[in-house]
């Protein structure tokens, strides 16, 4: 195996061509049966459903022993359904996620909070693993629902997106003393004795602004507000943390996971670089993570690890962090760093057939070449602006 300074120099080489790539070994899931026909070839979205989603509608992460799916893969995946114009892909995802995680509950009369995962049990059947939900999850599953009624114009997309928009609101949401309102990473267990636990990475500024849009009474840009206030005051050398807790009156390092930000925490560089450049809140969020850009800048890559007290950083990041950070350099107007993830990510294309990406390769990294290659942007109200072609006839 190469060592990692022949590596930099390598792709350093490759971005002076201008070609090559990188890519992470996986074993490919059961094919999906069908895969919608565009005229517009998303090559990288093709492969995603080929490759990790099952026929009838489920993503599966391959690299588990469960073979486990998460609402965060089927909300992942509709929303890329959408982007893609895929209309038949969204609705098997949909059909998968209300009859196998939602009890059949998730229609716009009778919602659930869907489990946040399934896959196989010890005793080899196959089902929930954990009844509890997911936040980040729910926000993305009502989020696609309501651009899936918008876009599509189908009223009844919209109606089940704004019906688990408020049971999010009154399950998933609580009153932090001397802050407000925060979100809860599910409706149980992350509460005690007088210690709350987040996740920075669970709040989307697009996906609030929208839900924002669509129920103005709600919490949304309240928790957008406070949602930056916790990212200031737990980045402090410019790195976001995986996990943080409130306690007597602010937020600190999370007592079951320290200081630690790795692979949740690179979604906050993420959502912190899809925001549009108008919303307020852009600017002083991407302002409070200069870390990773710096930390980027001198080594040539992400660090895995990094406790986010002191900056001390290990390891090399995955494919999926290039993934993350490419609307993030994009967004900073860093060009040869977006280009450096640009090149790692071309692996998505199918380059290189023996070295399959991992799931969260895939779908992180489908949301950066996604967004810097121009297929979709968000506008300042958090709506998706979509680049879509005509579907073949």
């Amino acid at each position: 195996m190469a060592t990692r300074s022949a590596m930099v120099q390598t792709i350093a080489l490759a971005l002076s061509l201008g070609q090559g790539h990188a890519a992470h070994a996986a074993n490919p899931p059961e094919p999906a049966s069908h895969v919608a026909a565009q005229c517009d070839d998303w090559r990288a979205y093709r492969l995603f459903i080929e490759r990790d989603v099952s026929g009838d509608g489920r993503v599966i992460d391959a690299s588990t022993p469960a073979q486990q799916t998460t609402t965060e893969g089927q909300a992942y995946a509709m929303f890329f359904a959408l982007v893609a114009n895929d209309r038949a892909t969204f609705d098997r995802l949909l059909g998968w996620t209300r009859a196998n995680l939602a009890s059949n509950r998730l229609d716009a009369t009778a919602v659930a909070l869907p489990a946040w995962l399934w896959g196989r049990r010890p005793d080899g059947s196959w089902g929930v693993l954990d009844p509890n939900s997911a936040a980040d999850a729910d926000l993305w599953l009502a989020y696609d629902l309501i651009e899936a009624g918008r876009l599509w114009r189908e009223p009844e997309y919209r109606q089940l997106g704004e019906a688990l928009a408020q049971r999010i609101a009154s399950e998933e949401i609580t009153d932090l003393p001397g802050l407000g309102t925060m979100l809860l990473p599910g409706p149980h267990g992350f509460v005690k004795d007088g210690v709350t636990r987040v996740n920075p990475s669970y709040m989307p500024l697009p996906v609030l602004r929208r839900l924002a849009h669509a129920a103005p009474k709600g919490p949304w840009n309240t928790l957008a507000n406070n949602s930056l206030t916790l990212i200031k005051a737990t980045a402090p050398q410019g790195f976001a943390p995986d996990w943080a807790a409130w306690q007597q009156g602010r937020f600190g390092v999370d007592p079951q996971k320290g200081d630690t930000g790795s692979y949740d925490a690179i979604r906050v560089y993420l959502w912190a670089g899809l925001t549009a450049s108008g919303d307020p809140l852009a600017k002083p969020w991407l302002a409070a993570l200069g870390g990773m850009r710096a930390r980027v800048d001198s080594t040539g890559f992400p660090p895995e690890k990094v406790a986010t007290a002191t900056g001390t950083a290990g390891g090399e990041g995955p494919l999926s962090y290039w993934g993350a950070l490419a609307p993030y350099f994009s967004a900073l107007g860093d060009k040869r760093n977006a280009s450096l993830a640009r090149l790692h990510l071309s692996v998505l294309d199918g380059d290189a057939p023996d070295k399959q990406p991992l799931y969260y390769d895939r779908v992180l990294g489908l949301f950066g070449t996604g967004f810097i290659d121009g297929r979709f942007h968000f506008d300042v109200d958090g709506r998706l602006v979509p680049n879509w072609r005509p579907a073949c006839g």
